[in-house]
């Protein structure tokens, strides 16, 4: 097997740590408005938690497909496929050996001002159910002082195949061992919601937030209104209303802790993001000697919706030999 390693990204201001295990973030250092480091990522010390499947996918790229697939079954040109049912009743984050728990080969690792790692990884026709081979790349840049970034792409080979990565990190903007987030407000640029029915599928509706507690168009508290949907957010938003950088990408979210005045607001081109309250961390020992919890932390996972291959109103997931998936996220870090 592979050779498990941490990689480091730092240009002096954001300090990353990084794992060819699922290219997975393990820390990430970012300075309050008085110039004081915090680790803001959940994680642990060693890497073995991360091979075993311990983490509730801390930190790591999930795929071939994120998020939840019905049944665990899908159709593609006339072809039936079944996939391992990890999520009873559901296909979740790619199956039981995603790809946050492959080891990924380092194709290039850049120090310096603007510092780089690209990560890939080869699937195999058939790997956990999904059709055809396909090549993926992850590269992670520290494009500013401030700014991270994460390029996602895959070129299928022989098949059509669905593909729909996301970035699993756990954000908490106070430091990772601070506690619960509900303080933390957030603003998401999104007008509707994908609604789920009790096994977290989407209905297939596309619904309005406005007069909900999903209704993040304006900074609201995370714990304002949590209550009234019972265990936590975990639920895909429609990125409809974000205004755009001049690279195309659109403004996702901006999350902001009260204590230590960070922010993180987040760019991608991805039609959706799921925004994920850590509803079932419990008692996870982590680094440092820390212990999370329940609400301990928030996930924006920007994404193609989930189960979109199974919902024909939803954007397309499916990518074709001689086509490229490309997703791309920007972590702007700051501080109020």
């Amino acid at each position: 097997m592979a050779e498990t390693k941490l990689f480091e990204l730092n240009n002096g201001t954001i300090q990353v740590k990084l794992s060819n295990i699922g290219c997975t973030i393990t820390s990430l250092l970012v300075p309050d408005k008085h110039g004081k480091l915090a680790d803001v990522v959940l994680g642990f010390d060693t890497l073995d938690p991360y091979l075993k499947g311990d983490a509730p996918y801390f930190g790591c790229v999930v795929g071939r497909v994120a998020n939840r697939v019905k049944d665990g079954k899908f159709s593609l040109d006339g072809v039936h496929y079944s996939l391992p049912i990890n999520n009873p009743p559901n296909t979740l984050h790619g199956g039981h050996k995603g790809f946050d728990k492959v080891i990924w080969e380092v194709a290039e690792y850049n120090q310096g001002d603007n510092p780089s790692i690209t990560f890939k990884y080869h699937s195999q026709d058939g790997e956990e159910g999904y059709p055809g081979s396909v090549s993926f790349t992850a590269t992670y840049a520290l494009t500013s002082k401030t700014t991270l970034t994460l390029e996602m792409e895959g070129v299928p080979e022989n098949k059509p195949t669905p593909i729909n990565l996301a970035q699993h990190t756990y954000w908490n903007l106070s430091g990772h061992n601070s506690g619960s987030i509900l303080d933390h407000t957030i603003q998401i640029w999104a007008n509707h919601i994908t609604p789920v029915d009790q096994n977290s599928i989407p209905t297939g509706e596309i619904t309005p937030v406005k007069s909900t507690p999903f209704d993040f168009t304006t900074e609201n508290k995370i714990g304002s209104r949590i209550h009234e949907i019972g265990i936590g957010y975990d639920h895909n938003y429609v990125l409809d209303c974000g205004n755009e950088k001049s690279n195309g990408l659109k403004h996702a979210a901006r999350l902001k802790d009260p204590i230590s005045k960070r922010v993180l607001d987040l760019w991608t081109n991805a039609p959706g993001m799921q925004f994920y309250t850590a509803n079932y961390v419990n008692g996870v020992f982590g680094k440092g000697g820390a212990v999370y919890e329940k609400h301990g932390a928030a996930c924006l996972e920007t994404q193609g919706f989930p189960n979109a291959i199974n919902q024909p109103n939803f954007p397309s997931v499916v990518v074709r030999p001689g086509e490229k998936y490309k997703h791309s996220m920007l972590f702007e870090f700051s501080a109020e």
